[in-house]
């Protein structure tokens, strides 16, 4: 070294730096990389892309090359300036040489490239990646040489080396995703994917139209009173049944009641029984993510919910999933949630007790318990175990509950108020 000049000693330190900054940088560029962006853009056909994803298959490999590199440049870039300090300042520059050194690799070599490649992934991945696709192929002996090295290492203090990181989402790292993709996706859509990721946690029992509210046809009833249901109904499917909903006979359609009727110029109870298909019954507590598929094999829109013993407990539609995912229809015939509550100036709210308390839970983020009971009625009954008297107040987790009207042995209405925590309370004070 001695024949070399100082000088020449200084540059080649800086290209040294330079060369372990471009280490740094590309490895924490390719590790923060996201790996779906990536995916997508190689689909689409972009070369860097194709490469970055080809190099990020083996991250062992990659991360053995940028560290073998890294670590050689700054081996002889710590020897270069122990050489360049001993001929500027003698014993002492050893010292200054030293210190000077981390300062700059710190600075130069660590912080700053990696800090500009943790903001800008993309733009020091890809045009790094034109350099390390080579020296992979280049340095891929010793590459394999320390990879076994370490793995036996790693075997001998009982770590396995098999196991595979899957890059899979789970349904939760991807709610995640949807809700931090504000700036992407509209409120709206967001809303709806996250309604189809809640699909398997929501069953049948939860939409469906109960039994007491069932619209149905007794075709054992006087003539006039079923030509009266037939040209007022607002469905275009009526539960056709004789003399009880448990004896239920057919599906009847509407529509083509009608255009039966018109063939034969008349109505009769043979036209209608000819416009009713057979009943498809669906199990209680089916997920919607199942029923919607089932409904979509079996070529059917609408099906009678029945529990373990057969019993009908209601009625489900394809349009019914559909609004837990889009939201509710005009069309639809049922009150909607903004009809059944109404919030007050003190922070109560006022709601009807045949109102879902899983949309009013999803409306307020409250978390009223909804696995025993689907209405705001059913919970209180559950909870009291018996009909409550007017003015009547109980407390469900951290919410007051009075009472305002009953009748028919039924809640009609009830004052929900959120109790505040005892800090929060003071804090607002």
């Amino acid at each position: 070294m001695e024949h070399i000049s100082t000088t020449t000693l200084i540059v080649t330190l800086i290209v040294m730096v330079v060369v372990s900054a471009y280490f740094s940088g590309s490895e924490t560029g390719m590790m923060t990389l996201n790996r779906y962006r990536l995916r997508h853009l190689a689909k689409q056909g972009n070369r860097a892309a194709k490469r970055v994803e080809k190099l990020l298959r083996k991250p062992d490999r990659l991360i053995s090359l940028v560290l073998i590199g890294n670590n050689l440049v700054n081996i002889l870039a710590s020897s270069l300036a122990t050489i360049v300090g001993m001929r500027l300042y003698g014993d002492a520059g050893v010292a200054i040489a030293t210190g000077v050194l981390t300062f700059v690799v710190l600075i130069f070599a660590e912080v700053l490239p990696k800090t500009i490649a943790a903001l800008y992934p993309e733009k020091v991945a890809f045009p790094s990646s034109f350099l390390l696709a080579p020296l992979q192929v280049l340095m891929m002996p010793l590459v394999w040489l320390f990879n076994v090295i370490t793995r036996l290492l790693m075997r001998m203090v009982g770590i396995k080396t098999d196991n595979v990181v899957s890059a899979a989402l789970s349904k939760e790292e991807l709610r995640t995703i949807v809700n931090e993709s504000r700036s992407q996706i509209s409120r709206r859509n967001q809303d709806m994917l996250l309604s189809v990721l809640d699909l398997e946690k929501v069953s049948v029992d939860d939409i469906m139209v109960p039994r007491n509210e069932i619209v149905g046809i007794d075709i054992n009833d006087d003539w006039k009173s079923i030509v009266r249901q037939l040209t007022h109904s607002p469905h275009g499917r009526i539960v056709l049944y004789r003399d009880s909903l448990d004896d239920a006979i057919g599906m009847l359609r509407v529509r083509e009641a009608w255009r039966l009727r018109n063939e034969k110029k008349a109505f009769s109870k043979e036209i209608i029984l000819r416009a009713a298909d057979e009943i498809y019954y669906v199990p209680s507590g089916t997920p919607l993510s199942i029923q919607l598929v089932k409904f979509q094999r079996n070529k059917k829109k609408v099906g009678l919910v029945v529990d373990e013993y057969g019993d009908i407990q209601g009625l489900v539609t394809v349009e019914d999933i559909l609004e837990e995912i889009v939201g509710d229809f005009t069309t639809s015939m049922s009150p909607t949630l903004a009809e059944e509550v109404t919030p007050q100036n003190d922070g109560s709210v006022i709601i009807e007790g045949s109102a879902n308390i899983r949309e009013i839970n999803k409306a307020f983020n409250w978390h009223l318990p909804e696995e025993e009971a689907r209405t705001m009625n059913g919970m209180l009954l559950e909870a009291l175990e018996e009909i409550p008297a007017v003015d009547t107040r109980v407390r469900i987790k951290k919410y007051d509950i009075d009472i305002l009207d009953v009748q028919e042995n039924m809640i009609k209405q009830v004052r929900v108020t959120p109790v505040k925590p005892l800090r929060e309370s003071v804090e607002e004070k």
